[in-house]
């Protein structure tokens, strides 16, 4: 198997380079390289621009508006994004609702839908985690109780999603809903789109650590959803989840974000000084961060081979949870050496200090006042879209059979 980029591939990344030089904004990319939040606005800028010219659903088909990508390609600009600086791609429209209306949607919705994710009209969230269903997604109690009045077929749908990542921008919700409950759990769920704006929908923002309402939870009371919002057939809907989180856990390895995450810290640890010498001559210091540049070597091979195996036809298996668990515990041990790196300068916290407009004084380097926040909020990569241990799970029964 060669690893290697081709002539044109090369080319190709060239091509990228070129792009995000001319046409990511400055501003935005210092944002991303310092950890600053990023604003809905900062987020709806990118995609347009990388809408403009045709790279924002960069793996749907041509003919739904994407550029009909290989693997290799996408790998390649998602690459160079991460170490660019620009922002990650809003993932629950463009990358998850998408390839499902694209491969289990009728028509009409396809022709409705995916123009609006385009274009940015819909703004999405995922409505798939309850109370008591995180992991363990089967266990979904949020109901949909099909109907018919004077004003068509339709559902009731009752319940609560929670963890509702960016819920707070949405007016777009897809859920997972029961619509079987004698049935066994996987074989009684359904899809089903929500327009937030529906009477009986109520977000309330769940505040983190750090200050902030990324993640939200959402209440359904007598929720009225016409009934060709159900994508695919009813009680199907398990089989599009897990398509779903297909995609979703691959895009959680993270290696250009790793690999950026990694120069950073090493530039970090060239200038901060302890005991009279830099940071990355400290023995302890040196060989945790040689430990973490080994295992990111060892998986960006991986995903390269994952990657080669799909061009080749094949499709991604136990090797998207293999990639989800090591992805995610070494952006999380970058993050904990930029933290560690940052001594008693990461303990002081000033919320203002996370955006880009803050003037007031800084406590230490640069660097140290984002460093605690984002520790802390990247221990929730190895916990969502299917925590680490349930992952662990499906490689031991897909590859060894137990």
């Amino acid at each position: 198997m060669d690893l290697n980029f081709t002539p044109e591939e090369l080319a190709f990344r060239t091509e990228v380079q070129e792009f995000l030089r001319d046409k990511l904004p400055a501003a935005l990319a210092a944002k991303v390289k310092a950890g600053q939040r990023l604003s809905r606005d900062d987020q709806s800028e990118w995609h347009a621009i990388l809408n403009e010219r045709g790279w924002f659903a960069n793996h749907w088909p041509e003919e739904h508006g994407g550029p009909s990508w290989t693997p290799v390609q996408k790998f390649i600009f998602d690459h160079e994004c991460a170490l660019a600086g620009g922002p990650r791609i809003v993932p629950f429209g463009v990358n998850m609702l998408g390839p499902v209306l694209i491969k289990y949607g009728n028509e009409a919705q396809k022709n409705y839908w995916l123009p609006r994710i385009l274009s940015g009209e819909d703004w999405w969230c995922q409505g798939y985690s309850e109370p008591g269903a995180g992991s363990d997604l089967a266990s979904v109690k949020t109901t949909a109780e099909a109907g018919v009045d004077a004003q068509g077929a339709h559902y009731i749908v009752n319940g609560q999603k929670t963890w509702t990542t960016q819920g707070q921008h949405a007016n777009m919700i897809f859920c997972l809903v029961r619509t079987d409950k004698q049935a066994r759990p996987q074989s009684g769920i359904s899809f089903l789109l929500v327009d937030m704006n529906t009477p009986g929908v109520e977000i309330r923002p769940i505040r983190t650590l750090d200050g902030d309402r990324e993640v939200n939870e959402v209440f359904f009371t007598d929720v009225r959803v016409p009934a060709e919002n159900l994508v695919g057939e009813e009680n199907k809907g398990w089989t599009y989840a897990k398509y779903l989180l297909t995609y979703e856990r691959t895009g959680i390895a993270g290696v250009g974000f790793s690999v950026a995450g990694l120069e950073k810290l090493k530039a970090i640890a060239s200038r901060v000084q302890r005991n009279g010498k830099p940071l990355d001559q400290d023995p302890q210091f040196a060989q945790r961060m040689a430990k973490v540049e080994i295992d990111l070597e060892n998986m960006k091979t991986t995903n390269l081979r994952v990657i080669a195996a799909v061009a080749g036809g094949g499709v991604p298996g136990a090797e998207s949870s293999m990639l989800k668990i090591r992805g995610t515990e070494i952006r999380q041990e970058i993050l904990s050496l930029i933290r560690r790196a940052m001594g008693p300068y990461a303990l002081p916290f000033t919320e203002e200090a996370q955006y880009s407009d803050y003037t007031g004084e800084s406590v230490g380097p640069k660097e140290a006042a984002t460093a605690a926040a984002n520790y802390f909020n990247y221990r929730k990569l190895s916990i969502f879209g299917g925590s680490n241990e349930i992952q662990k799970n499906i490689i031991s029964k897909m590859i060894l059979g137990l």
